[in-house]
């Protein structure tokens, strides 16, 4: 099978590349950023999702597309440029769908679209997105369910991912690693609160079992969760980095009005300078105050059960961090404000 994946230079992409490429596909990446070197055979379209000759010429020839490619970071992005990428970029793809005659998309969103929603978050819980980000993504899968709604065969998956980390990823997980690791971390509050996460290798497998299924076991417009269980707390999150780095756990906790002084000089570092500094008072609080929990019964009932649990997954990113990851450096890639048009 000939496969688009749309932003396949990027943290997921590289293990579907990876896992694709070892089943023997053809793989096309639409992407504005080079692939790695390593990267194993594909063929390499460099351009926008937003820019409709791009997409035709990437797409041409293939029977499938994998939609990852989004504004997706929680800084230094416009709230236009959200909607212009994750929204109007899905238009682009249906239509060079149709023009081409592809009839199989899978549209990577975001559990961010349940927002201010009460828990629990099923698929079929009201969505309250409270970000462009959520907002953006809501709109995108509105666009690939219009898609769907012309029949002839189209058919969409949409995968709602959690918090996704893993080798290679620069994200969350990998500022605790490196925190804990330095020796100057410190704990704050009670940090019972639910952090649902998403191991890479788990969501990547959990995608392709679904795309197998049989023709007519999934109705032609599908929404899954993707949330590795059972949840961790937060304290069980960071207590695990700490036993994969050989560490003792912490013998205290300090009270969370502490850590939220401590964070006001931060506070106004980035108030002033516009900087994405790694300690604020708004991180101290999504890590030890609040939940973020979300619910993938529909996946277990369609019968997918995640192979890597959530410790062991920790334990691999922490691995890689120490033989390597210490010593590499985030390239943070945002989409552009403006379209990139690229010759063909």
């Amino acid at each position: 099978m000939k496969i688009l994946v749309t932003g396949g230079s990027g943290f997921i992409g590289s293990y579907f590349i990876e896992r694709l490429s070892s089943e023997g596909h053809e793989l096309v990446i639409l992407d504005l950023i080079d692939p790695p070197a390593w990267y194993p055979r594909h063929t390499y379209k460099k351009g926008d999702v937003r820019d409709p000759a791009a997409v035709k010429r990437a797409m041409a020839g293939c029977d499938r597309v994998i939609h990852l490619a989004a504004a997706h970071h929680d800084f230094g992005i416009e709230h236009d440029t959200y909607y212009a990428v994750n929204e109007t970029g899905s238009r682009v793809l249906c239509d060079g769908a149709d023009e081409l005659g592809v009839r199989d998309i899978t549209f990577y969103s975001t559990v961010a679209v349940y927002g201010d929603a009460p828990e629990p978050h099923h698929e079929d819980s009201p969505t309250a997105p409270n970000s462009p980000y959520g907002g953006s993504k809501l709109k995108g899968e509105a666009v690939f369910r219009a898609w769907t709604e012309k029949g002839g065969g189209r058919r969409a998956l949409i995968i709602r991912p959690t918090v996704t980390f893993g080798v290679r990823n620069f994200a969350n997980m990998y500022s605790l690693i490196r925190q804990i690791a330095s020796g100057r971390y410190l704990e704050f509050g009670e940090g019972g609160n639910i952090k649902s996460l998403s191991y890479v290798e788990n969501i990547v497998e959990a995608t392709l079992f679904l795309l197998g299924k049989p023709a007519g076991e999934l109705a032609p417009f599908e929404v899954f969760n993707y949330i590795d269980k059972p949840d961790l707390t937060s304290r069980q999150i960071t207590h695990a980095v700490y036993l994969s780095l050989g560490k003792g756990e912490p013998r205290f906790t300090m009270p969370m009005w502490v850590g939220l002084l401590l964070a006001l000089p931060f506070d106004i570092v980035i108030a002033l300078t516009g900087k994405n500094l790694p300690i604020s008072s708004a991180r101290l609080k999504k890590l030890y105050e609040v939940q973020t929990k979300f619910e993938a019964d529909k996946l277990a009932r369609a019968g997918y059960t995640p192979r890597i649990p959530l410790v062991e997954g920790i334990d691999k990113m922490v691995k890689w961090y120490l033989a390597e990851g210490k010593n590499q450096t985030a390239e943070w890639h945002q989409p552009p404000k403006d379209v990139v048009v690229v010759a063909g």
